[in-house]
C-alpha cells in the first residue's frame, strides 16, 4: 500500500509532467482544489511576486502558451512529509518571443524551489521560488 508522501510526490511529478505537456483548462485544474493558492515569490520576471487563485493559474497558463513554445521540469530533489511536497526543479522553456537578450527560440533556464500542500490528493497551495538564469 502506498504512503501519503509516497502518493503526493508521484502526483507532484506528474503534475509537473502535465504542466511540461501543455495542460490548461480543464487537464490543468484536475490538480488543484477549488480554493488553490498559488504564491510565486519576487523574481526577475515578477518583481513584486504575485499571489493566484484557480481561474488566475488557468489564466496564465493559457498566456504562458505563447511565450514559450516548450518546457522541461526535471525534479533535481524531492522530499515529502504528510502532505507536504518540496521539489527542486531545473526548469528549461524554448522562447516563441524574444525576451530580455534571448531571441525566440532561445532556451530560458531557471532553478524552482516548489512547495506544494495537499488536500484531499490534490494541490491546495503552491509557492515558487524562482530563480532565473541572466537574459
Amino acid at each position: 500500500m502506498q504512503t501519503t508522501e509516497e502518493a503526493n510526490l508521484e502526483t507532484a511529478r506528474a503534475y509537473l509532467r502535465a504542466v511540461e505537456g501543455g495542460a490548461t483548462g480543464e487537464a490543468l485544474a484536475r490538480w488543484f482544489t477549488p480554493d488553490v493558492v498559488q504564491e510565486e515569490f519576487p523574481n526577475r520576471l515578477m518583481p513584486t511576486g504575485a499571489r493566484r487563485g484557480l481561474r488566475e493559474l488557468l489564466d496564465g497558463a493559457e498566456r504562458g502558451q505563447t511565450v514559450v513554445r516548450a518546457q522541461r521540469y526535471e525534479v533535481l530533489s524531492a522530499v515529502a512529509s504528510g502532505d507536504k511536497v518540496a521539489l527542486e526543479v531545473q526548469w528549461t522553456g524554448t522562447l516563441a518571443v524574444p525576451l530580455g537578450s534571448l531571441a525566440a527560440g532561445d532556451d530560458m533556464r531557471a532553478r524552482f524551489g516548489v512547495f506544494l500542500d495537499f488536500r484531499d490528493g490534490r494541490i491546495a497551495a503552491q509557492r515558487n521560488y524562482d530563480c532565473f538564469d541572466p537574459f
